[in-house]
């Protein structure tokens, strides 16, 4: 099946970047509840990289399909079918930010699997680490998240008010972490 990547964000208005998040089909892995419980042998390093028994995964259509399966609970990150639920270990995040665009009053990232995601009061921003160390994070879904790369970090930081603020679909969010 061919893939038609979603145009660069920049150029993207509001009303666009939703029509693209509505357009995403994920599949209704909460309403599966799999008997077989086991490992995957799935690693998804803290630069974005998945990996299987150590080797990098480099189809991306692969990389996509199993991100749409991932969820995180207490107990950890799983892929989850119909058939089985398998355990996935994350260094830091699911996902990378690689990318994002402020159109009326939103903020509108893209990741590392080409998915666009509007932080707002369901996709908060998250500021974690100290002053000299931090980090942003981004909600995506099912318990996951994404952390900013350098560069969509700066692009966010830009943006920011006098006291490291922004704010998204009529939620404020802090980037400096408490």
């Amino acid at each position: 099946m061919p893939y038609d990547p979603p145009p660069e964000i920049a150029g993207l208005s509001l009303a666009e970047l939703a029509d693209a998040v509505a357009a995403r089909s994920l599949p209704p892995v909460e309403e599966w509840s799999p008997a077989h419980v086991g490992d995957s042998r799935m690693t998804i390093r803290a630069d974005g990289t998945w990996t299987h028994e150590g080797s990098p995964i480099t189809r991306p259509a692969m990389v996509r399909a199993f991100a749409s399966l991932l969820v995180r609970d207490d107990a950890g990150y799983w892929l989850v079918t119909p058939a089985q639920k398998l355990s996935v270990e994350v260094e830091d995040a699911a996902f990378i930010a690689t990318d994002m665009t402020a159109r009326d009053g939103a903020l509108a990232f893209r990741l590392n699997t080409d998915e666009i995601v509007i932080a707002g009061p369901d996709h908060p921003l998250l500021a974690r680490g100290d002053a000299e160390t931090p980090a942003l994070y981004l909600g995506v879904r099912r318990g996951c998240e994404a952390r900013l790369n350098r560069s969509t970090y700066e692009q966010l930081a830009h943006l920011a008010d006098a006291d490291w603020r922004v704010a998204s679909r009529g939620k404020i969010f802090s980037l400096v972490p408490s």
